[in-house]
């Protein structure tokens, strides 16, 4: 029988806590000094997978769309989970991950599952380091790549290890600046586990339905030509596809219009050259090509709410 409830939306912590743990109040750690993030700081958190599954047997089957991202380490039990359209079966030593937008659901879990669910946004991502890659850019955050690497014994206890230095950090921060080392642990977690799912050799390719290898290619795309394209159109042409079918598609797997991946993708690089460089906003407006600096300051204002010399005031790396 198909499936058609409707999917559950969660936009942040405060929601997944009140989907799945039925109390938005929850702590994930007793230690924590409940620190809060500023608004639009971003935010990271952490659970004990076996605390969680104490508390999700009720949404097993239903399907959710996070607007966060999510990295799971699984070091003992079994689940069974849909992530996109593919199901997965993922035992001891493993790590699989939940990219932003996915539409996800839980099948199963067995009662003995322990590990580490460690979710942030792309904005607390942004604030990491330097020059650094893009999330997007993490193989397991791509529809066409698979979503999991498959630990050695040293692995799984390496990743224990990061997991754990990412929580303890995170409860023992007491000022803002205290969490870079939570937002390093957080990095090197991502590249460590790029490290493992690029020397990965798959026994079968990684099979996609026709309209999701469509969004793949689109977003490899915007990913590429995002500074010089910025209409639905253009990636249209170079799909061979018409642009009604492509937004209609994009939405349909993403739950987003094509036109709001562009933009995304326009925002993150400009919170990002606003935080990690001296580029005056004027400079930056030129970078990413816009045809003017009160254009850029209003598109900015539109999508983050903040002009972006008050965003660059609030986020900027000290």
């Amino acid at each position: 029988m198909a499936f058609t409830a409707k999917i559950k939306e969660i936009n942040n912590v405060k929601e997944f806590k009140e989907y799945y743990l039925q109390n938005s109040d929850y702590s994930y750690c007793a230690e924590c000094n409940h620190l809060e993030y500023a608004h639009g700081n971003g935010f990271l958190e952490i659970i004990a997978l076996e605390d969680l599954q104490k508390l999700h047997s009720r949404h097993v089957g239903h399907q959710a769309r996070r607007k966060f991202y999510s990295i799971i380490l699984l070091t003992a039990g079994n689940v069974e989970e849909v992530i996109g359209h593919q199901k997965y079966h993922f035992g001891p030593q493993s790590m699989y991950f939940i990219p932003e937008n996915q539409i996800h659901s839980i099948e199963s879990w067995s009662e003995d599952v322990q590990g580490f669910l460690c979710m942030f946004d792309a904005d607390y991502f942004l604030l990491c380091i330097k020059h650094q890659i893009t999330l997007n850019q993490f193989p397991f955050f791509q529809l066409d790549k698979v979503p999991y690497v498959d630990l050695s014994e040293r692995e799984t206890g390496m990743m224990q290890h990061l997991f754990w230095k990412l929580n303890s950090e995170k409860c023992q921060k007491k000022t803002f600046n205290d969490d870079l080392l939570v937002r390093m642990f957080l990095n090197i977690i991502l590249l460590e586990a790029e490290r493992i799912h690029n020397h990965t050799t798959l026994a079968e390719p990684f099979n996609l339905s026709r309209k999701e290898q469509l969004v793949a290619q689109f977003q490899l795309l915007v990913n590429q030509h995002f500074l010089e394209k910025k209409q639905v159109k253009e990636y249209a042409g170079m799909l061979n596809v018409h642009p009604h079918y492509l937004n209609d598609v994009v939405k349909e797997v993403s739950g987003f219009s094509a036109s709001y991946f562009i933009q995304k993708q326009l925002i993150q690089e400009a919170k990002s050259r606003l935080m990690q460089t001296n580029d005056t906003v004027s400079m930056i407006a030129t970078e990413l090509n816009f045809t003017d600096d009160s254009y850029f300051g209003r598109f900015f204002k539109k999508m983050t709410g903040l002009t972006p010399l008050h965003y660059r005031r609030k986020h900027k790396h000290q």
